[in-house]
């Protein structure tokens, strides 16, 4: 058996002060949706994607306030007994590492002809002639990838001589995700992940089921059930919720479970160990981006009106595509039963998609964004409305805005074609599977679908 150890200069547990030791602490983390849309973007575009590493990354960001540490076990001075010493560089430990980190970086890129991108400030592309280098952060994570392969191989080199690197070659896991590129498309998924959670619940040996819950589930306050342990039942769905990153089709599922963390009883488990069965039958399912798929963005958005039965509110489900490829989605119950304030939610979230994906010098007029709700289009679409709006909160009026100026078009679109329905309410198996195939996760080591 191997076994590595990683040697770091930590700062030892002292408090520091705000204001005195540090003053902002916070550095820019990319956004999951971000790393699905480059990889969305690459698979469409032929880029194969590479990643390196930064060795002891924070070591290589420099601070501006004055901070001493004691003198480190085992290289004490004997002359200077009593001294301490001053900080030039970060530790691992400090409040203000990260930050310093990413200042460095940056500084390094930017000086090297990058440009920063404009709402994603993890992002940053580099245009020579014709071809285009782009380069994700995430903290000492790299991923980069190009047009040309000369110019990905120089980035690589550069980076080599400036930080102590691990160049990992091609990208195929990141962030916990198992990544599998080819010629036809990109294949994200947690199989290894999905198994292992499944050995440490002791699901290895259920009965597989075909859907993640039952239509007929119904889970409610269920005072006189029999309370359960509530660390295993948090650690269940803790597990799972990380799963989502690339199993929406247990997305609504798992929200629904979680909601009863703070009493978790027998009827709640079941409904999760429901999850881990379908689980067993699915174990390597994932998402695929298609090399095929054309670039344009549109969104859908559903609701499931009252579906709680403790207090009757709406569970909201929206999610958003790039061409075939799925790089956003939520499932989540509502404090308003209205509409069109659940579109809302799904409008902001293709604007932030919209202005991302510019930095990528994609342009995008009218999105569309698909409901099902006729109400919903009215209340957007039509200003002689707005005496029976006028109780509404005024940030709600945004979609309204946004329709006007042309940035989004609200489409009524059928129930049945309605991809977001999945996130709101149970389904039987055949519309569950057609959703689960029209949002590309499917299996590619073994395709059935």
């Amino acid at each position: 058996m191997v076994v590595r150890n990683k040697a770091r200069l930590v700062a030892q547990g002292f408090c520091q002060k705000e204001g005195i030791d540090y003053e902002e602490t916070f550095a820019p983390v990319a956004r999951l949706e971000a790393i699905r849309i480059l990889l969305s973007f690459a698979a469409s575009k032929g880029f194969k994607l590479q990643q390196m590493d930064v060795k002891s990354a924070f070591l290589n960001g420099f601070i501006k306030e004055e901070v001493y540490v004691r003198q480190p076990h085992g290289f004490e001075s004997a002359r200077f007994a009593d001294w301490v010493y001053k900080l030039r560089k970060a530790l691992y430990g400090l409040k203000q590492a990260p930050r310093a980190w990413y200042a460095r970086l940056k500084s390094f890129l930017l000086k090297s002809g990058f440009v920063m991108g404009s709402v994603d400030k993890t992002l940053f592309l580099l245009s020579r002639g014709g071809d285009t280098l782009i380069v994700q952060i995430y903290v000492d994570g790299i991923i980069f990838g190009g047009s040309f392969h000369a110019l990905v191989s120089s980035f690589a080199e550069q980076m080599s001589r400036e930080f102590e690197m691990s160049l990992m070659g091609k990208l195929q896991f990141f962030l916990g995700l198992q990544i599998k590129q080819g010629p036809e498309g990109t294949f994200v998924h947690q199989a290894k992940y999905t198994r292992d959670i499944l050995k440490k619940f002791g699901m290895g040996d259920s009965k597989p089921m075909t859907t993640p819950m039952s239509t007929n589930t119904a889970l409610d306050a269920d005072e006189d059930g029999e309370v359960v342990d509530q660390k295993e039942f948090r650690g269940m769905i803790g597990s799972l919720m990380y799963l989502t990153a690339t199993r929406p089709d247990i997305q609504f599922a798992v929200c629904l479970c979680a909601r009863y963390q703070a009493s978790p009883r027998t009827s709640y488990r079941q409904a999760v160990k429901r999850i881990f069965r379908y689980l067993k039958f699915t174990p390597e399912l994932g998402l695929w981006y298609s090399s095929c798929s054309s670039l344009f963005l549109r969104g859908f958005s559903d609701a499931d009106h009252a579906g709680c039965r403790i207090d009757r509110k709406s569970t909201s489900g929206t999610c958003q595509l790039l061409g075939t490829s799925l790089v956003s989605w939520s499932s989540h119950k509502q404090a308003s039963k209205r509409v069109h304030r659940l579109a809302a939610s799904c409008c902001s979230q293709l604007l932030w998609m919209k202005a991302t994906l510019s930095d990528f010098s994609l342009r995008f007029g009218n999105i569309p964004l698909l409901v099902d709700s006729t109400s919903a289009i009215s209340v957007a679409k039509n200003p002689v409305l707005h005496s029976r709006t006028k109780h509404i909160d005024v940030r709600f009026h945004f979609l309204r805005d946004h329709y006007e100026k042309g940035d989004i078009d609200l489409v009524h679109v059928a129930s049945e074609n309605q991809l977001a329905d999945i996130f709101t309410k149970p389904l039987e198996f055949g519309a569950f599977v057609r959703l689960r195939g029209e949002l590309r996760t499917i299996n590619v080591f073994n395709e059935t679908e």
